[in-house]
């Protein structure tokens, strides 16, 4: 290792604990669940019982998105008696962030004694037989971003170098929303996620090869927190909803307000889902 990477490893780690530091002081609130929230998805806050709502301009190490619909906040509270970090809006590639960047809050939850991680995006669909407004259980990825925010670190300190991601997103996770879905009365679908660098949209060869690599939705979010948070441990839950579905051989134009209505149209079904799947992970925690 060279002293320059070790110059890196250790700022990294400042800008972790100052991040940590920082919201402690905000709050007395020690939650074990965190919520990240993607595209148009920011609905839940309106059901918590809100603490504080810090500005990601103002926690250390946080950058600000750029992105319309994405609020920049970190809301700390409960969402029916279930204490809760709220993610409102997060970090993509294509804004000019660095994969490490957007790991970065991941491992602040960590720090702060987060277990468990549900995170959700608005994706485009793959699978012919999804519709636009249905939520999809992310059961495995593929990264086709070309990037990785685990690259040069070498140190237990976060987690093991060479995570396993063969259980990336929890089975009993899985088991616990599709019951609770099932209860609710959603359809949910499972499948795979494709993360995509962005920010351009896919063209219809593109759409075509990656349902031919077996993805069922695809977005340009999500992988890289994913990777972070196996890295230290957290158990996942990856929610997607189908902001529309491309079809290769009648690709339809593809407009952030259309993805925005998508995401606005699953929203009620995504924030019972949520409050629900949080409330048994919590009960699985107190046993």
């Amino acid at each position: 290792m060279t002293k320059e990477s070790l110059k890196d490893e250790k700022s990294l780690y400042l800008k972790i604990h100052d991040a940590t530091d920082f919201i402690l002081l905000k709050t007395n609130l020690r939650p074990k669940c965190a919520v990240a929230l993607g595209t148009g998805l920011g609905g839940i806050t309106k059901i918590m019982d809100v603490d504080v709502s810090i500005p990601f301009e103002e926690i250390p190490g946080f950058g600000v998105p750029t992105v319309t619909s994405h609020a920049g906040e970190l809301t700390v509270g409960t969402v029916e008696g279930t204490e809760v970090f709220v993610l409102d809006g997060r970090f993509h590639l294509y804004e000019g962030y660095k994969p490490i960047e957007v790991a970065i809050p991941i491992w602040a939850l960590k720090t702060m004694g987060v277990k468990n991680l549900i995170i959700t995006n608005a994706a485009g669909g793959l699978n012919p037989l999804f519709r636009p407004g249905e939520i999809m259980i992310i059961n495995d990825h593929i990264n086709f971003t070309g990037e990785n925010p685990l690259i040069g670190i070498n140190t237990d300190e976060i987690g093991p170098r060479f995570p396993d991601m063969t259980r990336a997103y929890d089975k009993k996770f899985i088991e616990i929303a599709e019951a609770e879905a099932k209860s609710l009365g959603i359809r949910l679908n499972r499948g795979v996620y494709i993360g995509i660098l962005g920010p351009s949209l896919e063209t219809p060869a593109e759409t075509r090869m990656l349902q031919l690599l077996g993805g069922d939705a695809t977005g340009m979010s999500t992988i890289m927190e994913v990777i972070a948070a196996v890295k230290v441990g957290l158990k996942v839950l990856g929610l997607s909803v189908i902001s529309n579905v491309n079809m290769p051989d009648a690709m339809k134009p593809i407009v952030l307000e259309d993805v925005l209505l998508g995401a606005k149209a699953a929203g009620p079904d995504l924030i019972k889902l949520v409050s629900n799947v949080l409330k048994r992970i919590m009960e699985i925690e107190e046993k």
